[in-house]
């Protein structure tokens, strides 16, 4: 029977286990969103995960939708990846970083030139974003002209580019939670006219670009993709037919020969069951290794790759207040409780500071 403890083989990354630190956006990204001495250690102690999917990083100046997230363009911003992932490394840990273009989900404070946002629409999302002034409602973007689009294209590819600079053992392209790639597949926010609106196909249209051009950029084999069908993350509206969008492109990513697809499983950081949707009908669609996201805990993990339902399961906020998530797993141990008021921003406290087993008190 495959356990969780069982390696993998995930395209043309040897994985040590089939535990998996999910991205998890923390606000703490020095001047230049470049990833700071304290994210060195962060990712350090996290390193026993099978895999390390980094927090998002956006490819672009204008791909910035938060405060003090980094990023994965500039020379700086390379060579502060590059202390992570030799950390990382180091202790024998496997890393990749998300790639994120947040579209509308941004504010023009965090802007270039303070322009307003971008994405597949002119309306404005009904959520907030983090500033320097806290949480505060998106700004209202503009809809891309159809002769913008291979630019954003070739940021996506430039970073992958960029993040093989940086010692990244692959990346992970994000196209969940309502951010820009979302934005385009989803009905219920994607308005345009042209060859990027109306039909499925239009609607993946962006999404499988992304895709070809970073797995032509680095190989599909360090390549993976994160996706959330129903999510309402970020003010995303339900397609009218999930289903049918979702197995589409998936679908269409066969010929890529990917690494791995990440699902989120219901609504992100909440209900696993918010919206029907047939995860096995959809894992159908794709070769490679399955990985399987939200609210699990152990026992369900435990079970769904030994039943085959997922080959890699992703753990997002356990690996905040666990940096040694995969030995309680492991030993059964309790789980650390964190800290909810040191999740965005800040500095050690709430990051780095959480014990191990070994160094906890004992009662």
């Amino acid at each position: 029977m495959t356990t969780l403890f069982d390696p993998i083989r995930v395209g043309d990354l040897d994985l040590g286990n089939r535990i998996v630190m999910a991205p998890l956006t923390r606000n703490r990204a020095a001047p230049g969103q470049v990833p700071s001495e304290l994210a060195v250690e962060y990712y350090r102690q996290r390193a026993s995960a099978g895999l390390i999917i980094t927090e998002a990083s956006q490819v672009s100046p204008e791909g910035q939708g938060y405060l003090d997230t980094p990023g994965i363009y500039s020379a700086e911003q390379i060579k502060g990846w590059r202390r992570v992932t030799d950390a990382v490394h180091a202790e024998g840990g496997r890393i990749v970083v998300q790639l994120w273009h947040v579209g509308r989900i941004s504010h023009v404070s965090l802007q270039p030139s303070g322009q307003a946002p971008v994405s597949s629409t002119a309306r404005r999302a009904e959520t907030k974003t983090f500033t320097r002034d806290g949480f505060v409602p998106v700004s209202s973007p503009r809809a891309l002209s159809t002769d913008e689009i291979p630019a954003v294209v070739a940021s996506y590819r430039s970073a992958a580019r960029s993040a093989m600079d940086a010692g990244f053992d692959g990346v992970e392209v994000h196209g969940a939670n309502g951010y820009l790639i979302e934005q385009f597949l989803r009905d219920s926010i994607n308005d345009r006219n042209d060859e990027y609106g109306g039909p499925i196909a239009n609607r993946a249209r962006l999404l499988l670009e992304v895709m070809q051009a970073v797995a032509g950029a680095i190989g599909g084999g360090r390549t993976g993709l994160r996706l959330s069908p129903v999510t309402p993350s970020n003010d995303a509206g339900a397609d009218s037919d999930p289903q049918a969008l979702y197995e589409h492109a998936v679908a269409q990513l066969a010929p890529l020969q990917l690494a791995f697809v990440e699902v989120v499983e219901g609504a992100t950081a909440g209900a696993r069951d918010f919206a029907p949707f047939d995860y096995a009908a959809l894992r159908r669609r794709f070769a490679g290794a399955w990985m399987a996201n939200n609210g699990y805990q152990r026992q369900m993990a435990f079970d769904a790759v030994a039943s085959g339902a997922a080959n890699l399961i992703s753990f997002g906020r356990p690996f905040i207040s666990n940096p040694d998530l995969v030995r309680r797993i492991r030993e059964n141990a309790p789980l650390a409780p964190l800290d909810p008021r040191t999740l965005y921003g800040g500095g050690a406290k709430g990051y780095t500071d959480y014990p191990t087993l070994a160094a906890e008190p004992a009662e």
